[in-house]
């Protein structure tokens, strides 16, 4: 059996009602607690004729990889992961002898993603403490804000970015919430306590149904109720008919910016985590999309990531968060009925701002598909697909699962929407600290080198889950260098 048919069997055992009703979640990060971090490149299957090396080790909470004007490899370790942990965020060049430098520090994490443009890195800052921002690097190290005053103090945050042919720096900013109201999810994640104001908003103007939603208070300890809106701080009822003025400095979105600051302006919204970014060879942007959790107030089942082409060069398109998934109406019964007996999602909103394009690709539910890059090169194969980052689930927070999802690198045939493994751990379906070996753990991101003949993966170390959370573990993550040739 292919690995695609085993995907399709898994698949229809996931959507039979009394096959996921009678299984408790086991999901990737759902193990004992791991020891030591092994690091084998052998226990990593790829496709015949490829081989992996590891040239990074020990790094903490790496979420990107870009190279310098001289093809030198650099790293960006976030400083913040999902289990409230904080570390520094830092900029780290990859030296001839392994070794790391630091170049830059920061203390507003997440650092999601790295890019390099004219002589200076730019790093997409989550800005889980201070909101989000766009920073440049230049070669001394000095650090310089492009644009501020990004909403990101919630769920998701500021990803990218990655640099059009247009020189623009393009990124995504997540969603605040999971589907579009504030409630106690939010408070387990530790962002509500601080920031009880915050909320989802829109790039333009929408009208609510005026549904709400209720349960007990999640940060006040009265004891009491509290009912919430679409788009609204926790505790605020809305009221059908009710607009939300739009923002460019929205949830939800791909915007662009000039490197000088200027010029900021939304390119797509109705996204609910855009978080790799990427150009094809022929201009094209590609973003992958992490698609809705079966959790908080409204909760979501059964949609798998997404992989979108954003048009450019048109007006704004609106792509369904947060009543769609990929283009898919969240009220199909047949699609996304919860197994769990939480009612179906109704629409939050009394109009769409239009109607969602076709998808170019959706992946498995949960996969977490995170960073992407085009292979360019004839010498490394595949030229013109796109490989992807596949972070892997992190249930049973997030939803149950029946086995491990994700946790690899795959490649995408973007016209046919075909998807296919790429690199695998050999010992089994989820990250090695779960199934054994010395191999991949959390793939977040993938960068060719500037003449393609290599893939680098990042992978961003252990990450285990509980109905406690989530628990990371610093100094795990590893930097992959995937090329042509035998592994040893």
């Amino acid at each position: 059996m292919t690995p695609a048919c085993r995907s399709v069997v898994l698949c229809a055992c996931l959507v039979l009602p009394g096959c996921y009703a009678l299984h408790s979640s086991e999901g990737g990060g759902q193990t004992r607690e791991p020891g030591a971090r092994e690091v084998n490149p052998a226990d990593v299957a790829l496709p015949a004729g490829y081989r992996i090396d590891a040239v990074a080790t020990g790094l903490t909470f790496p979420t990107g990889v870009a190279f310098d004007d001289a093809g030198v490899p650099h790293v960006v370790e976030s400083g913040y992961s999902y289990g409230e942990v904080w570390t520094t965020a830092r900029l780290l060049r990859l030296e001839t002898d392994g070794s790391l430098t630091e170049l830059a520090t920061g203390e507003n994490g997440p650092w999601n993603g790295l890019a390099f443009h004219e002589g200076a890195f730019y790093i997409a800052e989550g800005g889980q403490k201070e909101g989000g921002r766009i920073l440049r690097v230049g070669p001394e190290g000095r650090v310089q804000v492009v644009v501020d005053g990004l909403p990101s103090l919630g769920d998701h945050h500021t990803n990218g970015p990655a640099i059009g042919p247009d020189g623009f720096i393009y990124f995504g900013q997540g969603t605040a919430t999971n589907a579009g109201v504030v409630g106690k999810d939010n408070a387990d994640f530790g962002w509500l306590a601080r920031h009880p104001e915050f909320h989802d908003v829109p790039a333009f103007d929408v009208t609510l149904a005026g549904r709400n939603f209720t349960g007990p208070d999640a940060i006040g300890g009265s004891g009491s109720d509290v009912t919430t809106g679409a788009f609204l701080p926790y505790g605020t009822p809305s009221e059908p008919g009710q607009v939300i003025r739009g923002n460019k400095r929205c949830t939800g979105a791909v915007l662009r910016v000039a490197p000088s600051g200027s010029g900021l302006e939304v390119v797509a919204w109705g996204l609910r985590n855009p978080f790799g970014l990427a150009f094809d060879e022929a201009g094209r942007l590609f973003v992958t999309e992490n698609s809705y959790d079966e959790r908080g107030s409204r909760p979501v089942w059964g949609t798998g990531d997404v992989l979108w082409e954003v048009d450019v060069a048109g007006p704004p398109a609106w792509y369904g968060w947060p009543d769609f998934h990929a283009d898919q109406a969240l009220t199909d019964p047949d699609r996304y009925a919860p197994r769990g007996g939480e009612p179906q999602p109704g629409f939050l909103l009394a109009e769409h701002p239009g109607t969602p394009p076709a998808p170019a690709a959706v992946f498995g539910v949960h996969a977490s598909a995170n960073g992407l890059d085009f292979s360019t090169s004839d010498a490394f194969g595949h030229r013109g697909e796109a490989f992807v980052a596949q972070f892997g689930d992190m249930s049973p927070p997030v939803g149950k699962v029946m086995g491990p999802v994700g946790f690899k690198v795959v490649r995408v045939e973007p016209a046919s929407g075909v998807v296919e493994e790429f690199a695998v751990n050999r010992s089994g379906q989820g990250p090695a600290s779960k199934v054994g070996g010395g191999g991949l753990e959390r793939p977040v991101a993938v960068r060719f080198s500037p003449g393609g003949e290599a893939l680098y993966v990042v992978d961003f170390g252990i990450l285990t889950s509980s109905e406690q959370g989530h628990s990371p573990r610093e100094g795990t993550g590893v930097l992959w260098r995937i090329t042509r040739g035998e592994t040893p």
